[in-house]
Order: C-alpha cells, then structure tokens, then sequence
C-alpha cells in the first residue's frame, strides 16, 4: 500500500499443520494454548505497539487488516485478551466467518488424523519433518475433512477457550473489542474462486445441489431455496446456485450478521461488496474471492503474471484502485472511508443498510444483499464440515 504518511508491517506467522495444529496443546506462546498461528500474531501485534514509534508510527493509531483467512486472524486479535487497547482500526475483507471451527475434542481428532499419515508422534516429530513430507500428509487430511459442495480445508484455528475465547464472528461485539472502527466487506461471488473453474463441478445436477442445500435449510425448505437463489440469478446452471450458496454461507451473511450487530448496539462499521466481475476464463469467476486485493492496493503492475486479470479494461481498474485505494487509506487515518473522490459512504445501519459497491460504476446502495440477509434469516447451526482458509 502506498504509505505517504501511513507505516506499514506485514508479520509472517505460522500456517499450515504447524500453525494450525498443535497436537501437544503446547501453543508458543502466553496463552496461546491450540493456536500457534494466533500466537505468532499476538507478539507481532505486541513489538508494533512497544517499537512502531521507533519507525514514526503512532502505537495509539494501530489498524489491523486482512483478507480471508488474515481478516478471521484479524477479528481473533481484535478479540485475544492479550491485545486489549492495542488495535484502534481494523478492515476485514472477505472473512470467512461461516467456518464451523473445532471444539478442544474435535480438534485433537482432526490433529490425530493428520499425525498418522505423516508419521509423527507428536508436535516435535512435526517439526523435524522436510516440508515436503508435510505436505504430503496434508492430502491425506484433505481427503477425510472433504465433502461435496463445501469448500474443505484441513487446518482451522480451535476454540480453546483460552486463546481464542470464542468464534472470530463475535470478537467484535463485546468488551473493549466493541469500540474498535471497523470496515467489513465482501466480493459478490466469493465462492467462484473455488468452484468457477472445477470441471468436477460443471455437471452438477439440481438434485445435487438441493441435496446440499437441505443441508443447512433442512429438507422441506430445499426446493423453495434453490428456486429464490435461480431468479436471483436468471439462467443460472445449479452449480451457479451452489458457488451462491456457498458465498452466503460462509462470507455475504456473516459479515452482514456481524454488520447489523454492530448497528444494532450502536457501534459503527462501514460495509463493501466488490462487484466488478473479471473477463478472464470467459467471465466465469465473476467477482471472485481475492480479486479485490490489486484495487485495494493500487498494485496492478505487481499483479501482471496473474491470468485472471487479463481482459481487464486499463480505464477501469485504474479509476477502480484510485477510489478503494485512497478509501482503505482515508479508513486507517481517520477511521472514515470517505474521500473528495468517492461517492459518500455512510456506515451501516439496520434502516438503510448503505453498502458500497465497487464496480464499473462506484455508487452506495441500500442493502445490496438484502435477498441473501433475509434468506439466511438469523443465525442458524450450520452442517458444514468447514471452509478454506486461503
């Protein structure tokens, strides 16, 4: 991101089985317990807030920012009681706080499941491994984590009760975490990033997808569901139905859900939908899941190996990343989006549900996800094994 008067600090933290699991309960650090990828986190978050002024920055003024799984560590340190008066701001895109995150007993299960393959006993043996061998053993976990029409992942963060209190989805709600500024926002067709391009999925029939929609809706409400989610898209294909669905579950109705609670108390948060849908692969990602990140950092020349950039009219992904990405900076300052060169964003509240929606035209909408907020209605318990952590 373009600095001018901002510092910015990207932090490496540990991913993968010696991130996201911990078979010894270990953790690497003060109450870190199951989360080592969390704990990594909260010691960055803790030099920044000792040594950023060393860098000219102000300790007092710190906004944390992540995409997909960074905005679900995003609101975990938001919420960790380690981090309590460290975070001012924080811009949360595309968080998938759909995920059905493990219990302590589910989570040993899912630790167990990946030690056999790789042939460890424990969290030491992990560490000796090449990361070849690592790999390898994540396929292994991928196929008993992985079901038909979810977006699977094998690592995912565990609610301790120590580390992580409680589900990112409601970090933001209570406490000190409550008056943090938040920006929250979405892509309109998150799931596209994993199922757009899957010839496994071309083929999908309507029975399929009502099968996997009964899942969440239960099996009376299924046909009545898939038919709302075809007129909102006309001549849709069911897998159109099921990338819809899967986006819904996982990040459009969530993040509406955390927006309207925060309204709701009192607390303001300004919400986003990137609606500008790529040509590449014949139109067929849409907006995707990932295909903000060039416009919010104004970095298109970064991204010139990309294919699923190409097609892209110059005139509109400039104009595009000049708007969002003074937006995102105007947010870190000041903790309002709002710039001379931006159509007004005012934050989200449960009467007029303003969203900004980025596109070939930038324009603030009244509850552009409207449809979706009243399909999913209140929050409801999901049958989804998980979602991916990109």
């Amino acid at each position: 991101m373009s600095s001018r008067d901002l510092v910015v600090v990207s932090v490496n933290y540990r991913i993968g089985p010696l991130g996201y699991l911990d078979p010894d309960g270990s953790g690497g650090g003060d109450g870190a317990s199951g989360n080592p990828w969390l704990s990594d986190q909260v010691a960055a978050l803790r030099w920044v807030n000792a040594h950023i002024a060393a860098f000219g920055g102000d300790p007092d003024r710190v906004t944390v920012a992540g995409q997909s799984g960074g905005a679900l560590s995003t609101a975990a340190l938001a919420g960790h009681p380690l981090t309590q008066g460290l975070i001012r701001r924080v811009i949360l895109q595309s968080p998938p706080l759909g995920l059905d995150l493990p219990d302590p007993a589910a989570y040993r299960e899912r630790a167990a499941a990946y030690l056999e393959p790789a042939g460890a006993e424990d969290a030491a043996a992990l560490r000796a491994l090449p990361w070849q061998e690592l790999i390898g053993a994540a396929a292994g976990l991928f196929a008993r984590t992985t079901a038909w029409g979810y977006w699977p992942t094998p690592f995912l963060p565990v609610i301790d009760g120590t580390s992580l209190r409680t589900h990112p989805a409601h970090a933001l709600l209570d406490g000190s975490a409550a008056d943090i500024d938040v920006m929250i926002g979405w892509t309109r067709e998150e799931a596209n990033f994993g199922f757009a391009l899957d010839e496994g999925y071309a083929d999908a029939t309507r029975e399929q997808v009502t099968d996997r929609i009964a899942d969440t809706f239960g099996k009376e409400a299924a046909d009545s569901v898939y038919a709302a989610y075809a007129r909102a898209r006309p001549g849709s294909r069911p897998v159109d139905v099921l990338m819809d669905l899967i986006t819904d579950e996982l990040f459009r109705v969530p993040a509406l859900r955390l927006a309207e609670a925060r309204a709701e108390s009192g607390h303001p948060v300004w919400a986003y939908q990137f609606d500008l849908p790529m040509p590449a692969h014949g139109g067929r990602l849409g907006a995707a899941h990932c295909l903000e990140l060039p416009s919010v950092f104004d970095n298109f020349d970064q991204w010139a190996h990309a294919p699923f950039l190409a097609g892209l009219d110059p005139a509109v992904r400039d104009g595009l990343a000049y708007a969002m990405h003074r937006a995102w900076i105007s947010f870190v300052r000041t903790g309002d989006p709002n710039h001379p060169d931006l159509p007004q964003w005012r934050p989200y509240d449960t009467g007029t549900r303003t969203t900004m929606c980025f596109d070939t035209v930038v324009t603030a909408l009244g509850d552009p996800a409207g449809a979706s907020r009243l399909l999913h209605g209140p929050a409801r318990t999901s049958a989804q094994p998980s979602a991916p952590l990109i």
